[in-house]
């Protein structure tokens, strides 16, 4: 549905503008500084995680070096005939098992630390801007839409987990796993090391020719998802306003027009790289390596150059340093979603608040002047005068109401006399002093409001009646529902004052 202003009307749209690729390239910077900024509090927790998974990485190697060792031992045995080493063989056995649960534990408790840290992360985030909405202007909710606000507070915080409780570690892990089992590979013979990832500067070079649009394209695939959701909530969320001023064509026109730019985007993006992702994934697929490295394994056994518990050690080590490499591949894509994530992140934990005065002033009654007062929504092409240079003045005791069309300014001048935003020019007063230079407990004893659009939390009717005073008696909610004239529905409802009523 069109995006109304605090007084109900609706400005005029406008095309949406054009982003270039440098833009969405300073959006995937931004992006990366924003992830750093977001986990710059828990650095020191990531660093001992890092630690743990250093050691899981050491011990990686460890069942190679048996496998071999159990190998060389057994052929030893068969071909020499000399007698078999039951003790040693155990011995391998035990190292083997111990290094594998080693490795594991390690991994596993890395792993802890990480997603301990990104659910911590995650509630301090979301209490972060829980709390800088509340004291965030109105004039800021008007321009942005309750979708970006959701998807905010519930969708970027949980986008962010894979770069918080798996980016440090599984990148450690996929990086330096290759190189100390490479490095094995090496040990145990040079050629037999270069087979091992003989396939996989292919693999890197073919992924690396689909990776060179990413960062673009993946910031610009977030921008136009975050406007799909955006117009899918509104237009549910003001289905009622929509089918009363009869707007539901032209609301989820909105939305339809949405939903086809992504998906004539993302076809176009996608379409064309699949091919390429099969080429990439086939040089290092299971019949490829394992084609390579047995057909020239088996020529050097034949030569005597290796030992076949050597060219099945590294032909093991050809086929894991894929899966890990594969690893780095899958967080390089979460790390373009989340840096759009943690961009919307900071600029929302960055929202400019209403500034409290130092040094708060008393009014000296309850008369209010408004003097030449305007208000603008939004800034530059977008900006939208609401107010423009209004002067009048509410005596104490008296009674005032405001009429005029819709879109005339009544409810923009009402949410200033409140507070909930400051005039862009002008002054509103209070007893003689200025809104800005009273504190807000203060102003909030002095002056009540009823919104025109109300919402019910989603609990008993009973709390939400209570909630600005959470301690009230039973009696008093009664009280507070007669006098509103709504006892009597109440007690028609399901279970009365108990009953589970709201939206959010």
């Amino acid at each position: 549905m069109p995006r109304k202003l605090a007084d109900g009307s609706v400005p005029a749209e406008t095309a949406p503008p054009q982003t270039t690729d440098g833009q969405l390239m300073d959006k995937h910077k931004r992006g990366q500084a924003a992830i750093s900024r977001l986990q710059r509090p828990i650095r020191g927790r990531l660093a001992i995680a890092q630690i743990l998974m250093l050691i899981s990485v050491a011990f990686s190697i460890a069942p190679y070096v048996a496998l071999v060792a159990l190998g060389d031992t057994l052929l030893e045995h068969y071909q020499g005939g000399s007698p078999l080493d039951a003790a040693r063989i155990k011995l391998i056995i035990n190292v083997f098992i111990g290094a594998f649960f080693t490795r594991i534990f390690f991994m596993l408790l890395s792993l802890t630390v990480t997603h301990f840290v990104d659910l911590r992360l995650r509630d301090q985030t979301r209490r972060d801007l829980l709390a800088r909405f509340a004291k965030a202007p109105l004039g800021w909710f008007t321009e942005a839409t309750s979708g970006r606000v959701r998807k905010a507070v519930q969708d970027d915080t949980t986008t962010v987990h894979t770069v918080i409780a798996h980016a440090p570690v599984d990148i450690l892990n996929a990086v330096a796993t290759p190189v100390l089992m490479f490095g094995y590979a090496i040990y145990l013979d040079w050629r037999l090391g270069l087979l091992a990832v003989a396939t996989v500067p292919l693999y890197v070079l073919t992924y690396s020719i689909m990776l060179r649009s990413m960062p673009a394209k993946t910031a610009e695939m977030d921008s136009k998802l975050a406007k799909v959701s955006s117009t899918m909530l509104e237009f549910a969320s003001g289905i009622a306003v929509v089918k009363t001023f009869g707007q539901t064509g032209r609301s989820h026109a909105a939305y339809a027009r949405a939903a086809k730019e992504f998906n004539t985007f993302y076809q176009a993006w996608c379409m064309p790289l699949l091919n390429v992702s099969c080429l990439a994934a086939a040089w290092v697929c299971v019949p490829v390596i394992l084609a390579v490295n047995f057909g020239v394994g088996s020529l050097m056994i034949n030569a005597g150059i290796v030992t076949l518990p050597e060219l099945i050690c590294t032909t093991l080590i050809a086929l894991a340093i894929p899966s890990v490499m594969n690893i780095v591949a899958g967080i390089q894509w979460s790390y373009q979603l989340a840096g759009s994530a943690a961009v919307r992140l900071c600029e929302m934990l960055d929202l400019e608040v209403l500034p409290q005065p130092e040094n708060p002033k008393q009014p000296k009654d309850s008369t209010i002047e408004v003097s030449g007062v305007s208000y603008v929504y939004g800034e530059g092409e977008r900006a939208v005068t609401a107010l423009r240079n209004v002067t009048l003045t509410f005596r104490e005791g008296t009674v005032t109401a405001l009429l005029g069309p819709s879109g005339s300014g009544k409810s923009t001048l009402g949410a200033l006399l409140a507070r909930f935003m400051d005039p862009s020019s002008g002054t509103v007063a209070l007893g003689g002093v200025d809104l800005r230079d009273i504190d807000e407990k203060t102003l909030y004893s002095q002056v009540s409001f009823v919104l025109q659009d109300a919402q019910l939390l989603t609990t008993s009717v009973r709390k939400n009646i209570a909630l600005a005073r959470p301690e009230a008696t039973d009696e008093e909610i009664v009280a507070a529902a007669r006098s509103a004239n709504i006892h009597d529905f109440i007690e028609t409802l399901p279970s009365g004052y108990d009953t589970v009523i709201g939206r959010g």
